[in-house]
Order: structure tokens, then C-alpha cells, then sequence
């Protein structure tokens, strides 16, 4: 069996074999074990894909399979990765192996929760290894649809209110994006048929006009799962109210598929009209930045926090991925890994004090890491991250992408790189702030001299993170190896077109 299709059977047996366990504990051990194969089998994926590159294999893409699904319609199971659909792979799988762990303790409609988390984790693998389109928009949805029962069932606060907001604007998204794939579809006609494969429709060339139509769909239908301004408004609700494991996963890899997908689809395919509108989205993005930064400092509650500054953050990528070289493209690449990592650490950080103190107002908290000393230097830590400290994942991810912001010459992108590298000024502001008033001073409540420190499975899930954001924080050479050729074949179509940015500037 292909190795891909292993990423999407995996989940499956682990489903079918949660519906069928007996008891509590079981099911969260299926679960698990379920998910340490799945992270076993991104772990070869990963290697294995290093040897065929050092083989000498140029293939854009590899492990590569065609399974006719739909003639009528010319639809096809088409899977294949290149680097960066590895590196999301792996993230993907380390964030899901954390969230069962952060989860372990979930008791009620306890089969369901880990079912519906697995689907969506499910739906994220099938997205990232899909090059068909078809079947790439299908597993986009199974992907987002369970966040709607995760968030109103498991969720806190007004829930419903958020599960609902939150599922309409990413559905919304899903109908402009279908509206671009059909464009697409309609006008990359192969030897006589319609076709939804990607690598086919990157060779032909789409008029400029049609371009320019369809490209706004995509972009903007992608764009509103990573949050672009001003479409981000459902993220902080939805971040706010949903449990701990689904936030995870929500911030450390659902809005990445957003960056993949515009880039992937929407920039390969439609490289003039992504050279052509790159200037309005540069500003949308560098608004995404910049205020997202600013209304962390208004907000008091762990989540809300963290939920802004990942619109903050995200925002970087799509600036990044709008700046058009090499650099910035692989910065953008990076800064995906760096934030999935560092929020869904966050997030977990969150749910775990939360746990315990049920609160998560800064203010009604202080001194904890004199009594929880390995969560407040865990959440130390993923803050660290958030400001950039270098040694961390967040610092490489950063300075990438302003080098290669600032590497156009023109005035247009070297202001906008300098208001976008003023987020970093603002994130140590409220960083080191949240970390002052939370872990330091005297402890505000009696009670929470009494809080236990992590468990044994918290302590598994956010060690994970942290040893994957200082991995690549002190040794990135190797995941910039892992992407950088992927980025080759998008990067040159892009560059056919780059008369029309540089007109434009």
C-alpha cells in the first residue's frame, strides 16, 4: 500500500476501533496508540523521502498515485508530497499525538470527542497529500465540519454561538473556494477533457484575464481559514470557546491548510493574477499583522490572547507568501511549522491551568510557577517562542521573512516590512507582560497554592512541542533542506510573471 493512503487508513482503524472499545480507558489508550502510529508513519514518510531526494530523484513529486474515482466528471484519488506536504505532514502528526494527550482526561461523550478529533485530523492529512482538486475541497471539509460539533458540544462559554459563527465563515470560504475551482476546472481543458489534477493544470497556460477573475475566489476563500483581514473575526471566538485539544489543532494546523492552499493552488496555478493583485493582499496582511498584535494588548483572557496573536502571526504567512521570493516563500514555509508548534503549546498550557485554577483571566492570577513549576517554564517558553528569542523556532521563522521582505527594493514593501517587523516590539510587550502577571509576583488566590504541577501525559504532550520548537530554533538547516526544493517549480512560474509585480512597484 502506498504510504499516503497509510495516513489516511490509520485514523480510520483507529476510529473504528474506538467505536468498539469497551471502556474509558480504552478507548483513550486506542486513541493514543492509534496516533503514535500515525506519528511513526510521518516519521518514515519524512526520512524516506530524504533518501529518495539524495538518490538523486528530481520528481516534483514522489510516492506519487493515480486511482481513477469519477470518469464522468474526470475526478481522480490522486495523491503525491513533495517537501513542504511532508513538513506539514509532520506537523500535523506531532500536534495531534499532543492534543490526545492534552485530552486525556476528557470523560464525557468520550468516544464521540475522539472520533470527531480524528476525523478532522483525518481530513487535514488527506488535504495536505491531495493533488487532486476534487478530492483536495473534499477532505478540506472533512477537515473543518467536525470543529462545528467539537466546539458547540465539548466547548466553553457561548459556544454555540461561536461553533455556528465560525462554521458559516469557513463555509462561506469553501463557496468562494469551489467557485476558483471550478474556474479551473472549466479552463484547463487536457487533451480534450476537463480535469481537476493539479499538476496537469499547472501546465497550462490560463488566460491572464481568467486569471484575474478566478484568483480572488481561491485566495480570498483559503485566506479566510488563515484568518486575512477582515474575514479573521471568527477565529478568536471560535479559539475562545473551543475545548483544549480542538484549539490545538485548530491554531496549529487547521489555519495552515488557509497558507497551503493559496499557495499551493491559488499562487502555482495562477501565477500571473498572483503577480498582478499581490500588492492588495500585502496590505491586507500587513493589517492582519499589526492589528492583531495591538488587540492582544486589550485582552485579559489566556485564550483571547493567544487567538489574536495567531491572527497576528498567520498574517506574517500570507505577507510572506505575497512578497514572492525565495526567501520570504521559504520563511512563510517555516513560519507555518513555527506557529502550529508554538500555539498549539500555548493552547495547551492554557487548558492545563486552566484545569486547575478555572479561570483564564490574567488578573485573577499570579506566582503560579512557584507551585506549578513545570507548566509556568513550559508557558515561558512558548512565549519565548512568540517574541522571537533566538534558539527558538519563532526567531528563524521571523528573520527569514523580513530579509526576504526587505530584499525589494522598492518603497512600497520596505515600509510595509518595517510595520510588519513592529509586531515583534508589540509581541514582547504583552508576551512579557502576560508571563509577568501570571507566573511571577505573589500568588493571588490561596487556593492555587494548592494546585498540583503536570501530569505524567501533560508533561509527554507539551515536552513534545517544546523539543520540536528548540530543534528548530538551534539546527533549522534541516527542515530549510526539506522545503527548499519544493519550492523551485512554484517559485519559477512566478517569476515568469514578475515583470507585471516590478511594473506595478
Amino acid at each position: 500500500m502506498n504510504i499516503l493512503s497509510l495516513l489516511i487508513l490509520i485514523p480510520t482503524i483507529t476510529m473504528i476501533g474506538i467505536i468498539i472499545s469497551p471502556s474509558h480507558k480504552i478507548v483513550r489508550l486506542v486513541a493514543l496508540g492509534g496516533m503514535i502510529a500515525q506519528l511513526i508513519t510521518a516519521l518514515v514518510l519524512m526520512f524516506s523521502y530524504f533518501a529518495i531526494r539524495k538518490a538523486g530523484i528530481t520528481d516534483i513529486m514522489v510516492f506519487y498515485q493515480d486511482i481513477e474515482w469519477f470518469k464522468t466528471l474526470n475526478i481522480h484519488y490522486i495523491v503525491g508530497v513533495d517537501g513542504i506536504s511532508v513538513a506539514m505532514i509532520m506537523l500535523t502528526s506531532v500536534i495531534i499525538f499532543a492534543g490526545i494527550l492534552a485530552s486525556w482526561e476528557v470523560v464525557y461523550l468520550q468516544k464521540e470527542f475522539f472520533i470527531f478529533l480524528i476525523l478532522l485530523a483525518t481530513g487535514v492529512f488527506g488535504f495536505f497529500i491531495s493533488l487532486d482538486l476534487f478530492t483536495m475541497f473534499l477532505f478540506y471539509e472533512i477537515a473543518v465540519i467536525p470543529m462545528y460539533f467539537l466546539i458547540g458540544i465539548w466547548g466553553t462559554g457561548p459556544k454555540e454561538y461561536s461553533a455556528m459563527k465560525l462554521t458559516l465563515m469557513l463555509m462561506g470560504g469553501s463557496a468562494l473556494m469551489m467557485v476558483g475551482l471550478l474556474g479551473l476546472y472549466f479552463n484547463s481543458s487536457v487533451d480534450g477533457h476537463f480535469t481537476f489534477n493539479m499538476m496537469e493544470i499547472a501546465k497550462v497556460n490560463i488566460p491572464g484575464n481568467i486569471q484575474m477573475y478566478f484568483f480572488p475566489f481561491l485566495f480570498v476563500g483559503f485566506g479566510i481559514l488563515g484568518a486575512l483581514y477582515p474575514f479573521h473575526t471568527w477565529s478568536p471566538d471560535g479559539h475562545a470557546s473551543a475545548p483544549t485539544a480542538v484549539s490545538m489543532l485548530h491554531a496549529g494546523v487547521l489555519m495552515k491548510l488557509g497558507g497551503y492552499g493559496a499557495f499551493r493552488v491559488a499562487m502555482y496555478l495562477m501565477p500571473a493574477a498572483a503577480n498582478s493583485l499581490s500588492w492588495i493582499f500585502i496590505i491586507l496582511a500587513t493589517i492582519s499583522v499589526v492589528y492583531g498584535a495591538f488587540a492582544v494588548i486589550w485582552q485579559k483572557d489566556l485564550k483571547f490572547i493567544n487567538a489574536y496573536a495567531s491572527v497576528s502571526h498567520v498574517g506574517l504567512i500570507t505577507f510572506a507568501l505575497m512578497v514572492m521570493n525565495k526567501t520570504s516563500l521559504d520563511g512563510a514555509i517555516i513560519q507555518m511549522i513555527s506557529h502550529g508548534l508554538t500555539t498549539a503549546l500555548f493552547f495547551a498550557l492554557i487548558g492545563m491551568i486552566y484545569g486547575r485554577t478555572h479561570t483564564r483571566m490574567i488578573d485573577e492570577m499570579g506566582g503560579l510557577i512557584k507551585v506549578i513549576p513545570f507548566l509556568g517554564v513550559a508557558f515561558i517558553i512558548a512565549g519565548l517562542s512568540t517574541l522571537g528569542l533566538p534558539g527558538l523556532s519563532g526567531f528563524v521563522a521571523e528573520m527569514i521573512i523580513f530579509i526576504g521582505a526587505f530584499q525589494h527594493v522598492d518603497i512600497f514593501h520596505r515600509v510595509l516590512t518595517i510595520l510588519v517587523a513592529s509586531s515583534i516590539v508589540i509581541s514582547a510587550v504583552y508576551v512579557l507582560r502576560m508571563i509577568g502577571k501570571l507566573l511571577f509576583g505573589p500568588v493571588r488566590n490561596e487556593h492555587h497554592l494548592e494546585l498540583k504541577d503536570a501530569k505524567w501525559f501533560e508533561k509527554l504532550s507539551a515536552g513534545t512541542l517544546i523539543v520540536c520548537l528548540v530543534g528548530i530554533g538551534v539546527a533549522p538547516l534541516w527542515l530549510s533542506n526539506l522545503i527548499s526544493d519544493s519550492l523551485s517549480p512554484i517559485l519559477s512560474k512566478l517569476m515568469q510573471f514578475s515583470s507585471l509585480y516590478t511594473h506595478i512597484f
